[in-house]
């Protein structure tokens, strides 16, 4: 089997607008100067909504599709190394990009889509699910749900509707400060009670300062973990905040995309646990987390992962080391309703606050290809 092409896919919804971008907006009320981001509010929208998709087409016929981020020269560079070469050289073609990355001027994980796609054909050619090949350690993964800035009441309110669905897990975002989100903590795990999990990102708002003292908070309210508190360029302070606390901080959203990076973040005391997003490749969730697991600790994935969820779903259920998947929408459906607007017609639905793969061969994906056909506006 032999790859013949490598397509890049746009397509756009007409019954849908959009605003694109983030305006950055000032912290009010702390004593240092602190941003954070907002929608651009009052602008018209201004174009269709667009999802982008790649495909890994072969001469047998198997063909891997995945959501992506890559764009047309970075799926031009891979056309043109890769046609001619088969699926079966998945590990090949993962070395090839990611140590010659360099030398096709792209950021690292860059051509993680890709390998998904050979990830799904590899799957449809043995006629087996993505988490066989890989070899599955659970049947499904407790989901937490993640929640935007917002005072005590917006947050009680997403955990009542989460546990609606069987979700009994929690991560705050917050962007006020220490000072302002320590009562707030407090106010609902008293609420929720002692059994309830809940984990925190503040997104770089705090000082290490303030990071130590949350940090000190969580472990009394039995936090799951302390996530990106600070910026991570600074890796000092992130040593110092590991050495700190005994609660689990994880520091590496914004450099996962970097293989080698954020492995040495990893080794050299400066986060606690990995991240990881397989938009940057399953092969490279994969090594992380066997780099991990040999440091006796955990990876947790990013986000609700490609294929509207398939993609996270089968990963998280190989892998021992994690113990979530992200979740953002109300109801147990927001997934499925999220791929069925791109003819994506059977994303993981969450049940019993579970998230769980299918059991068709590759990614598990079903598809609707007229529907997908009919909103393709771009090929490259």
């Amino acid at each position: 089997m032999k790859i013949t092409d490598v397509k890049l896919k746009i397509l756009e919804d007409p019954q849908q607008r959009a605003v694109s971008g983030h305006e950055i907006a000032q912290v009010a009320g702390l004593r240092r100067i602190q941003y954070t981001h907002r929608g651009r509010s009052g602008e018209p929208a201004e174009c269709n909504v667009r999802q982008h998709f790649v495909e890994v087409h072969t001469d047998e016929g198997l063909m891997g599709r995945c959501t992506t981020t890559m764009d047309a020269h970075q799926v031009d560079i891979v056309r043109y190394h890769a046609v001619g070469r088969s699926p079966w050289e998945r590990e090949a073609l993962f070395q090839q990009f990611h140590k010659g990355t360099r030398w096709v001027y792209q950021p690292p994980g860059w051509f993680g889509d890709f390998d998904n796609c050979l990830w799904e054909i590899l799957g449809k050619a043995a006629g087996l699910p993505v988490y066989a090949l890989v070899g599955r350690v659970r049947a499904r993964l407790p989901v937490y749900l993640t929640g935007g800035d917002m005072d005590v009441e917006g947050y009680l309110r997403q955990i009542e509707g989460g546990r609606e669905v069987g979700i009994q897990a929690y991560k705050f975002h917050s962007y006020k400060g220490g000072k302002a989100d320590i009562p707030i903590y407090r106010t609902v795990r008293s609420e929720v009670g002692p059994d309830y999990a809940l984990l925190t990102d503040p997104v770089c708002s705090y000082d290490l300062r303030e990071a130590i003292e949350v940090g000190h908070v969580l472990e009394a309210l039995d936090f799951v973990w302390l996530e990106e508190p600070m910026h991570e360029q600074k890796m000092d302070q992130y040593q110092e905040l590991c050495r700190e606390l005994t609660i689990p901080v994880v520091g590496t959203e914004m450099l996962m995309h970097d293989m080698g990076l954020t492995s040495q973040w990893l080794i050299q005391g400066a986060t606690d646990r990995l991240r990881g997003n397989a938009r940057h490749g399953t092969t490279q969730v994969l090594k992380l987390a066997h780099m991990a697991e040999l440091h006796n600790t955990h990876i947790e994935l990013n986000g609700q992962g490609g294929l509207f969820g398939h993609i996270h779903a089968h990963l998280g259920c190989c892998i021992d080391n994690t113990d979530y998947y992200e979740y953002f929408n109300a109801g147990g459906d927001g997934l499925r309703k999220a791929g069925q607007q791109w003819g994506l017609l059977n994303a993981p639905l969450i049940e019993d606050g579970h998230i769980a793969p299918n059991d068709l061969p590759g990614w598990g994906a079903e598809w609707d290809e007229d529907q997908f056909a009919s909103m393709v506006v771009q090929e490259a």
